[in-house]
């Protein structure tokens, strides 16, 4: 089983000492990936109901530190050395996959292929209408831009006739150091988010889902993977929920093959305290 830590870029987290001294413990205590979360705003009073909360609000105030998760990532890749750098999610539908293929490819190339584009529709409608994208195009205009990324980073002469992107012999250079592109994790809750993981996504992160419900969502992306000819098997699961050794082997027995931990504390030295501890009681017996 591989660990990775969420929320890895908010809060204090955003301050390049912090990330620095998160980037050690990392790459000490063995955590496989840093996973960081996307808003370009929020707006103020915002009226969007936030999925992961019973509140209908995200944790902390509108003002909380969400920096770019690219620009973030690129901070950490120079300061480790094997973990995974990885996007959980970044909003795929409000950003121009052009211009995205050739931000993410870069970051692979100068991380040395260790980046993971985690990507999903997004939630808050209020975001959606400051950046000036539809929210109700969101789905569709996702499908497209993995299509469109995964030409750009893989064809000489990359040319998607779409809906919403077009291009045509549009060489974008450098490629991703990953042979086949940049893997794209489907993030998600629902049942469309299953779907879309099975028709389009190397993994599926169903973000704080119990194992009642992994069950149904991984049996619908398996039917997705299925009708679309492909192998479910080949698609790696993402899912967070359980912190002891016999509820994350639970979690294996449906084929999650990396847990994320929720921050062990908001403070270098804490989050040090937390991964120790963590790996000695929890990764050392499994």
């Amino acid at each position: 089983m591989k660990f990775g830590l969420m929320f890895a870029n908010a809060g204090p987290w955003s301050l390049p000492d912090n990330a620095a001294a998160m980037a050690a413990a990392a790459d000490e205590f063995g955590i496989e990936s840093l996973w960081t979360v996307e808003h370009v705003v929020v707006p103020k009073d915002y009226s969007s109901q936030y999925p992961y909360s019973s509140s209908g609000r995200m944790p902390g105030p509108e003002e909380t530190p969400i920096p770019d998760p690219l620009t973030w990532l690129s901070w950490m890749a120079a300061r480790t050395t094997t973990v995974r750098l990885c996007t959980g999610i970044l909003i795929l539908p409000q950003r121009s996959p052009v211009v995205l293929a050739k931000e993410v490819a870069t970051l692979d190339v100068l991380s040395g292929g260790r980046v993971t584009l985690g990507v999903g529709v997004g939630w808050l409608e209020e975001e959606f209408d400051a950046i000036g994208v539809p929210f109700a195009e969101r789905g569709p205009r996702t499908d497209e831009a993995i299509d469109a990324l995964r030409i750009l980073w893989t064809e000489p002469e990359p040319t998607y006739k779409g809906r919403f992107y077009r291009f045509e012999a549009a060489k974008s250079y450098p490629h991703p150091a990953q042979a086949g592109g940049v893997p794209i994790v489907v993030g998600g809750h629902t049942k469309a988010a299953a779907r879309r993981a099975g028709r389009l996504g190397d993994g599926f992160f169903p973000a704080r889902a119990s194992i009642d419900e992994l069950t149904v969502l991984l049996a619908e992306m398996r039917r997705a993977a299925e009708e679309a000819a492909r192998d479910a098997d080949r698609i790696e699961i993402t899912a967070g929920g359980a912190l002891d050794p016999d509820g994350i082997r639970r979690y294996a027995d449906l084929g999650v093959s990396r847990m994320i931990l929720p921050p062990m504390a908001f403070d270098p030295d804490g989050l040090r305290t937390g991964l120790e501890r963590f790996a000695n009681d929890v990764m050392a017996k499994l």
